[in-house]
């Protein structure tokens, strides 16, 4: 509480006796502020659960900090879980904006041991139990040029290892010449962002076209090429609701079958349907029902092409090739200053492929 000098609050006169009071008055207000700042922590549980994956559970904690007025808000975290097949997956990241949102970084590592058991994997219509352990790592720094505009370099090192748990498996993998691999690589970024919010976006677009190179020189086995775009609008409408849309494409060249292109859908396990290239489109309806809970009902499809795992030609004019999706959720907004919700979701998609997700943010 801020105090008048000593001499200041002898004065009998009614003015001096205001003064007092109003400046009592602003420093209880002050006080007040500080203790309704917003904590920078960030705490959320994590949960999944698939036929083909389990369950997993764990915990997310991050710091939210703010370098600048005009930069957008940065997040630090760690997470990790563990799921009821044994298996473990940690990770640590960064996303920041500063210099007045003139520089961006993104960067993290993750570390895994994954235990699956696979149905008809990759559509042989095998069961197949896999072990894979890997490590990751990569960083991409981003500058604005001009407008909404940017662009960067990136990076990569990732160490894969696959293996069968049984030697059914092992012989399942080895027939469709599936195998851990070790890449590096480096890759140009060139991105458009007129998001008004990183989390929580309800108008404008994104669109983020990059490549990564890998190359045996950069600590990699093989010499091979990807090649990523991803789109995506919001439209706000009503009274805070927000119609969104997501394109996303990945294309290679010369890739191991591990590192083929996999269905970016909610519902489907990553990695059980692969093939030389991927592209899908998602459209979701975001519901505001009060002021931090929101609705949203969602479908999409994707479709591989290109060589298969097994060296055979797919298109999306056979509907064995596409992959489509739909589901729902609700969410909790639980750091209003920069648009951070938690999200529960179930998804669904063709042949008994489904999902119950809670995680931080929407899915796009």
């Amino acid at each position: 509480m801020l105090t008048l000098p000593v001499a200041a609050a002898e004065t009998s006169t009614t003015e001096a006796k205001n003064d007092m009071i109003e400046e009592s008055h602003e420093g209880s207000e002050s006080d007040k502020n500080k203790k309704a700042a917003p904590s920078p922590w960030l705490f959320v549980p994590l949960f999944s659960s698939s036929p083909k994956l389990d369950t997993a559970a764990g915990m997310m904690v991050g710091y939210m900090h703010r370098f600048d007025e005009k930069s957008r808000p940065s997040l630090f975290g760690i997470s990790a879980k563990y799921t009821t097949s044994e298996s473990l997956i940690a990770n640590a990241f960064a996303k920041t904006s500063f210099g007045e949102d003139h520089h961006r970084i993104l960067g993290g590592m993750m570390v895994g041991d994954i235990n699956n058991d696979y149905e008809n994997y990759l559509g042989s219509g095998k069961p197949l139990s896999t072990n894979d352990n890997y490590s990751f790592a990569f960083l991409r720094y981003l500058y604005r040029v001009e407008g909404d505009w940017f662009i960067g370099a990136q990076g990569a090192y990732s160490n894969y290892e696959l293996q069968g748990q049984d030697p059914t498996s092992n012989e399942i993998l080895d027939e469709m010449g599936l195998v851990g691999y070790k890449s590096g690589g480096l890759g140009a970024v060139v991105m458009h962002d007129s998001r008004d919010n990183d989390f929580k976006a309800t108008k404008g677009w994104y669109l983020n076209v990059n490549n990564m190179a890998y190359r045996e020189a950069l600590g990699g086995e093989q010499d091979f090429d990807i090649w990523r775009v991803d789109y995506r609008g919001y439209w706000q409408h009503g009274d805070g609701n927000v119609f969104a849309v997501r394109s996303r494409h990945q294309f290679s060249n010369n890739a191991p079958a591990g590192a083929y292109s996999p269905v970016y859908l909610r519902g489907y396990t990553p990695g059980e349907y692969l093939a030389q290239h991927m592209s899908s489109i998602e459209i979701e309806e975001r519901y505001k029902l009060a002021d931090r809970w929101t609705a949203t009902v969602f479908a999409g499809a994707a479709c591989l092409y290109g060589d298969s795992t097994s060296g055979e030609q797919l298109n999306c004019g056979d509907s064995e090739n596409l992959y489509p999706a739909w589901g729902a959720g609700i969410q909790y907004l639980l750091k209003p200053e920069a648009g951070i919700v938690v999200n529960l979701e179930y998804a669904m998609g063709k042949d008994d492929n489904q999902g119950i997700y809670l995680k931080m943010g929407y899915s796009f």
